[in-house]
């Protein structure tokens, strides 16, 4: 799926891969670590003995609900604690995903976690075939401004980026769908923090 500036400005917004199973198979932790054209969003300590890399669509339901209903769990009683570090890595499945993804890089590092958790929570508010409601949210709660907008969504290096990463997760981890996760290289896509539970301890006992 190619994403243009023009269709992220008008909204547009055909989800392409939603609905399919991830494969049951891990993957390299070398490959998994490869740089990106774009940084690692990261939260946790370096040293937490297991790491977390989260897939995920800013219109993805799933994502959202783990963002609203787990994700908290896990960051108190984890990444806080510093036995998980956490990465949160962009993939888009639609064009509205990705302008979202964009707004959250362009704000900077400080608030790109806050930025992302809004995006969720306020979902179903801006997930609509109009590009409207995602700027009336970045204007309102962001401090964009409806030039600094449209100068986000027109950074054609910026979206490069993202799409550049997400076709290489999909093409060397045969990433299908969203949520998905990698636990010290190994794919889960569950996601219940009592299941999250179930594949972090045992590393914590090593």
């Amino acid at each position: 799926m190619s994403i243009t500036r023009r269709q992220l400005l008008s909204g547009a917004a055909g989800v392409a891969l939603v609905g399919r199973s991830a494969r049951a198979q891990d993957v390299s932790i070398e490959d998994l670590n490869h740089p990106s054209p774009l940084p690692d969003m990261v939260l946790g300590s370096s040293d937490a003995p297991v790491t977390i890399i989260e897939y995920a669509s800013m219109s993805c339901s799933h994502c959202a609900y783990f963002a609203i209903t787990t994700f908290p769990q896990l960051k108190a009683r984890y990444i806080d604690t510093g036995r998980v570090r956490y990465v949160f890595r962009e993939f888009p499945l639609d064009e509205l995903a990705a302008a979202a993804s964009m707004l959250a890089r362009s704000v900077g590092d400080d608030r790109y976690f806050a930025v992302i958790d809004t995006l969720f929570r306020q979902q179903r508010q801006w997930v609509v075939n109009d590009i409207q409601p995602l700027k009336t949210l970045a204007i309102q709660e962001f401090g964009f401004t409806e030039q600094s907008f449209k100068v986000c969504l027109e950074n054609q290096e910026l979206l490069d980026g993202i799409i550049k990463a997400r076709d290489r997760a999909s093409k060397i981890f045969r990433i299908e769908s969203t949520p998905t996760f990698f636990i010290n290289g190994k794919r889960s896509g569950n996601r219940s923090i009592k299941g999250m539970e179930q594949l972090i301890e045992p590393y914590l006992k090593m």
